[in-house]
C-alpha cells in the first residue's frame, strides 16, 4: 500500500490496487479499509440472503440479479462499499467491479461494524437514486431493519422481530421470510433477567 495510500488513492487506483490483495477492502475517504472476519452465524445467514434473493429473481423470470460483496456498491460520498448482497439490473458491464444502480442491498450485521452498518452505511445507502429497499439483518437475534421507498420516493422504515414475517418489496418480485433469512442459524442464549 505504501505511499498510495497514505496520500490517498483515487477509487481507479483502490480498484487495481485491490486486484493484488488476498481480503476485500471497503474504500472511504481515499482509503482502503480491511473487511472484519466473518463468524459461522453471519456466513449462513449471508447465504442465506444471497441464496433466496437469487433462487426468487430467476424462478420470476427477473433480467436482475444478486452479487455477493465481491461487487462493490459506489455511495455518493465517493466510498465503496461491499454489501453481502446487493440486487443490480440491466444494463450490465460484465467487466465491472462496483455499480452505482444497485436496487436492493442487504447487510448483515458484525459486531465490529454493526454501528456502521446502522449508521454510515445505511446514509450512504439511502442516498443512491436507484436505491429501492435496503435490509439490514442481526445474525445474533431474530430482528431485522427494511427500509423502503414509498410512491412519492420517501424512505419508510419498519425492523420486524418475528419469525413469521415477511419482508415484500413489489419492485423486484421479492418476498423473503424471515424463517428463510434465519435457517439453520444458531442464535446465542440470551441470559434470562433475574427476579428480585
Amino acid at each position: 500500500m505504501g505511499d498510495r495510500a497514505a496520500k490517498g488513492m483515487t477509487i481507479a487506483e483502490f480498484l487495481s490496487w485491490q486486484t493484488e490483495q488476498e481480503e476485500r477492502f471497503e474504500f472511504v475517504n481515499g482509503q482502503p479499509v480491511a473487511m472484519a472476519g466473518a463468524k459461522l452465524r453471519h456466513d449462513r445467514m449471508t447465504g442465506n440472503a444471497f441464496s433466496e434473493v437469487r433462487r426468487q429473481l430467476r424462478a420470476s423470470g427477473s433480467p436482475c440479479d444478486a452479487f455477493t460483496a465481491d461487487i462493490g456498491i459506489l455511495t455518493p460520498p465517493g466510498h465503496i462499499r461491499r454489501p453481502e448482497v446487493s440486487v443490480l439490473c440491466p444494463p450490465f458491464d460484465e467487466e465491472a467491479m462496483t455499480s452505482d444502480s444497485p436496487r436492493l442491498v442487504v447487510e448483515v450485521l458484525s459486531e465490529s461494524t454493526a454501528r456502521i452498518d446502522r449508521f454510515v452505511k445505511l446514509d450512504e445507502y439511502k442516498a443512491i437514486e436507484t436505491m429501492e429497499y435496503i435490509v439490514i439483518a442481526d445474525p445474533t437475534r431474530v430482528e431485522v431493519g427494511f427500509w423502503s421507498r414509498d410512491a412519492e420516493r420517501a424512505w419508510r422504515s419498519e425492523t420486524l422481530q418475528e419469525a413469521e414475517a415477511v419482508i415484500s418489496m413489489p419492485g423486484l418480485g421479492l418476498t423473503i421470510s424471515l424463517a428463510s433469512l434465519y435457517e439453520r442459524v444458531p442464535l446465542p442464549a440470551r441470559p434470562r433477567p433475574r427476579l428480585v
